[in-house]
């Protein structure tokens, strides 16, 4: 994903333990190690504000945006299913596909 999350960072600077950030913003553990490990889907603003307030930051400081990287399997044409004859036999579907 493109929007990288920086509040490992801030904790680091701010030398707070992660525990005491989740208490202090009102979010489990476990969602605030979501958020910080990059797999989050989506943040609040109350949530990003209570991170702000308490790392006493920006957003810019805990959130940054990088262009993704072009994976090479992106740029294959989108391939029919295989029949049930072409997965038993190989060579049959080669005559449609041009090979």
């Amino acid at each position: 994903m493109p929007i990288i999350v920086d509040v490992d960072v801030m904790l680091a600077k701010r030398k707070m333990p992660v525990g005491v950030l989740a208490e202090r913003i009102g979010i489990t553990p476990a969602n605030l190690a979501v958020l910080k490990n990059g797999r989050a889907k989506a943040v609040r603003f109350t949530t990003l504000a209570a991170l702000c307030e308490v790392l006493d930051c920006q957003p810019g400081d805990l959130l940054r945006w990088e262009p993704e990287e072009e994976h090479p399997a992106a740029d294959l044409a989108v391939q029919r299913p295989r029949t049930r004859e072409e997965l038993t036999n190989p060579a049959a579907g080669r005559e449609q596909l041009g090979g």
